[in-house]
């Protein structure tokens, strides 16, 4: 049973809108690209543990503190004998694990090593379950997602799971039962109301509005190349189709995505899309769609 949704994080939110909106470094793009892998990666392992059985818990994206320390677990994974921590990767190609490092054999370019995290972060937890008084077994693995990996040096008692072992393992939960009660069902809703919404290691760059290319762009291949057909907006590259409604509300909430402090206004929200539309539809969309301040031209919406 899942309790807790997998959501895009904000810092992969932003990082995509900065991507399309703006030229980010040769560095900012490796990380938004990172980060978008990252997801892609975690979704694909979400529908594979659709399939387990028995009563489980399953938490996604759990960010915890304690002593003044945050650690973020992929995946929560709460059993009747057991509670698993899983750490997705979606790594692609050959990597090496040599001594304490983790790198790409092609480009040398070294990586945080997953296993040491994956130590650190069950450590961090345990303590959290001595805080609570409560004594689970806590069992912590890395899994790799991607059959296009590799993995040279691994060794037996790494708690590695590799892309051929993934069912294996998904399975090998299957056949142990599980029955959960209460205490199982407390602490579960203990970890989510101690889940941090603020990630203080986001890597997301400095940016100005001024930096923003401000128009309208296709929903599905984030290119600007749409234009206005029978009140739908169509897509020049991909022929993806959008409601002029829909792309307005679309645009509002990236808009307060990456400016809170900035109001919502019919002419904030107009420079904002730059595209062949009057204030009047813009007004339209926003009174429907939200709670007017003001009545004046200093009016915003919320």
């Amino acid at each position: 049973m899942e309790l807790k949704s997998r959501t895009e994080s904000e810092e992969l939110l932003k990082m995509r809108s900065l991507n399309t909106r703006m030229e980010l470094t040769q560095e900012e793009k490796f990380h938004y690209f990172n980060l978008e892998k990252g997801y892609e990666g975690e979704v694909k392992f979400d529908r594979m543990a659709e399939n387990l059985r028995e009563e489980r818990y399953i938490i996604n994206d759990l960010l915890l503190k304690i002593n003044n320390s945050y650690f973020q677990i992929d995946t929560t994974l709460i059993s009747q004998e057991v509670i698993r921590l899983l750490d997705v990767k979606n790594f692609e190609g050959d990597f090496c694990l040599e001594k304490d490092r983790f790198y790409a054999v092609k480009t040398g370019r070294e990586y945080k090593n997953p296993i040491t995290q994956l130590s650190k972060c069950a450590s961090q937890f345990r303590q959290l379950l001595h805080d609570f008084k409560l004594h689970y077994l806590v069992e912590a693995s890395v899994i790799f997602i991607n059959p296009e990996f590799t993995l040279y040096n691994a060794q037996v008692d790494h708690p590695i799971i590799l892309p051929n072992q993934v069912n294996r393992f998904l399975k090998s939960i299957n056949s142990t039962s599980s029955k959960l009660n209460d205490g199982h069902k407390k602490l579960a809703k203990q970890l989510i109301s101690l889940h941090q919404t603020k990630n203080p290691y986001s890597q997301v760059p400095i940016y100005q509005y001024e930096q923003m290319k401000r128009e309208m762009y296709c929903k599905f291949c984030r290119s600007f190349l749409v234009s206005l057909q029978n009140h739908i907006f169509v897509c020049g590259k991909c022929g993806g189709h959008e409601t002029v409604e829909e792309a307005i509300l679309r645009n509002v909430r990236e808009f307060q995505l990456l400016f809170p402090e900035r109001k919502i206004t019919t002419t904030n929200i107009y420079e904002w899309c730059n595209v062949d539309l009057s204030k009047r539809t813009f007004c339209r969309v926003l009174k429907k769609n939200f709670i007017a301040v003001g009545k004046t031209s200093d009016s915003y919406y919320k």
